[in-house]
């Protein structure tokens, strides 16, 4: 393999000739080796990396401390990384000591290195354009890595939010298709009252629509980032006018409404709106996860189970048990969800080991969150597809759980009075008939009524009582 021969702090070492990256990076590529992934596998990353270079440079150029010649080049180099170019070359693993120093230099050389070819240099060739001098200009690792990790984190949660709608619609549709279905409700796995499967469907669609809610509300925090703040906060290396001129320029290339920290040295060393953020994801992920729990226990069976619904069976589910189907899609979006709800003891435990004026720890609560965000996306989407839209229900073991059910009887109980009812339910565990039988039986309420009072509308929607006035003691 051909190499080419660079120097850093350490000495000199030899880099493959064909790599846009330089030296900072090939150490980095000898100290991090963990997970097995490359910084390259999160795009919003490199995304993210190359709209914060590229921003510095047109800030830079503006305020007069880089000339417009290297300025063009290095925007154009960001602009292809940007579309999809070079992604190859993020060859970091994304866990990595140094608070994310090795992947701030990866991308500044690749992109000199890249800005060098476009002025019709060779790469390596940095006394012409540094990684350093002219692609980090006024930069620190500690402004750009935040910064950048706030950009991807919005980008990763935009496809997490499409993927929830996905199943969000998904669910609403099953709500319609149900609405006529009517069942028993429980509580505490027990007969509670009568509902529709219409109801339970709906359940999960609010649902999942007010997670989509908290996580807009998180992304709004990370829009505040501390580009500028250079080492600590205070600026240091940088002209008057730089971290207002980079940020504007950077809302204009990502199109979203950044806005520089009030305080940088705060912003600098405090991760509290990524600990907001994974706690979101969390939430998400712990209510997907009970969604699934109901899912499964809903479709239990075929015969010694609930039964209630069926899910579109996707695979064999045994080696030795013939015809058996499992819940696979479920039970995927279950360990989606215990893992999410790792990374965020993860990312909460990353936050709380910072010290003083930085926290070393960025990379694993960047590679955490944008992790689950993936994961969760992939298994919202899974979950609609492959699960939700094939569910069919048992409608007629579903009326025929009412109609045997003790539960029935609370349904009646504001028409037919609480000691009468109390009494027929007593009967019906007794001897084993149905409460609509006994109802009628003994003439508490006309047929007609009672079928009123049963229908679908009406348990979906059932009368409220009266206000009663009360008059109180004083």
């Amino acid at each position: 393999m051909e190499t080419r021969s660079e120097k850093d702090l350490l000495g000199r070492l030899a880099v493959p000739a064909q790599a846009y990256y330089g030296v900072h990076t090939a150490r980095a590529l000898e100290n991090f080796q963990v997970t097995g992934m490359t910084i390259s596998q999160f795009p919003e990353l490199i995304t993210a990396l190359a709209s914060v270079k590229q921003a510095a440079a047109m800030a830079n150029r503006d305020l007069g401390v880089l000339v417009p010649e290297l300025s063009r080049a290095i925007v154009q180099a960001c602009e292809e990384i940007r579309c999809g170019s070079l992604q190859e070359q993020f060859v970091l693993d994304p866990i990595q000591g140094g608070a994310g120093t090795s992947t701030n230099m990866n991308a500044n050389e690749v992109i000199a290195n890249r800005a060098l070819e476009i002025l019709g240099y060779t790469r390596g060739e940095y006394q012409l354009l540094s990684p350093l001098e002219h692609v980090n200009r006024g930069q620190s690792t500690n402004d750009v890595y935040p910064t950048a990790l706030r950009i991807a984190t919005i980008l990763a949660a935009q496809q997490l939010l499409l993927a929830m709608d996905t199943l969000r619609v998904s669910f609403g549709r099953k709500a319609e298709e149900f609405a006529d279905v009517v069942k028993m409700g429980r509580t505490q796995l027990q007969d509670a009252v009568p509902m529709t499967l219409g109801q339970e469907f709906s359940t999960y669609s609010v649902m999942v629509e007010e997670d989509q809610q908290r996580l807009r509300d998180a992304i709004g925090l990370l829009h505040e980032i501390n580009l500028g703040a250079t080492a600590i906060g205070t600026g240091i290396t940088t002209v008057p006018g730089y971290a207002d001129s980079a940020c504007a320029h950077l809302r204009e290339i990502t199109g979203l409404p950044l806005q520089t920290a009030p305080d940088l040295v705060e912003a600098t060393q405090d991760c509290g709106s990524f600990v907001q953020f994974s706690g979101v994801l969390k939430r998400i992920a712990v209510k997907l996860s009970k969604v699934c729990n109901d899912l499964r226990l809903l479709s239990s069976g075929p015969r010694a189970g609930l039964s209630e619904i069926n899910l579109p069976p996707r695979q064999a589910g045994s080696s030795i048990m013939p015809g058996k189907v499992n819940p696979v899609i479920p039970e995927l979006v279950n360990q989606v969800a215990f893992e999410a709800i790792g990374s965020d003891f993860t990312v909460t435990m990353a936050a709380e080991a910072g010290q003083l004026q930085l926290n070393a720890f960025e990379p694993v609560i960047g590679y955490s969150i944008l992790k689950s965000c993936r994961r969760l996306a992939a298994a919202a989407t899974a979950l609609a597809g492959l699960c939700i839209d094939g569910i069919t229900a048992n409608e007629d073991f579903l009326r025929s759980q009412v109609e045997n059910s003790i539960g029935t009887v609370t349904v009646l109980n504001p028409h037919i009075g609480y000691e009468a009812a109390t009494a027929i339910a007593k009967e019906a565990l007794t001897t084993g008939r149905t409460i609509t039988s006994l109802v009628l039986e003994k003439r508490l309420l006309a047929p007609r009524e009672l079928e009123a009072l049963l229908s679908p509308t009406s348990l979906a929607n059932p009368p409220r009582a009266l206000d009663q006035n009360v008059t109180g003691i004083g």
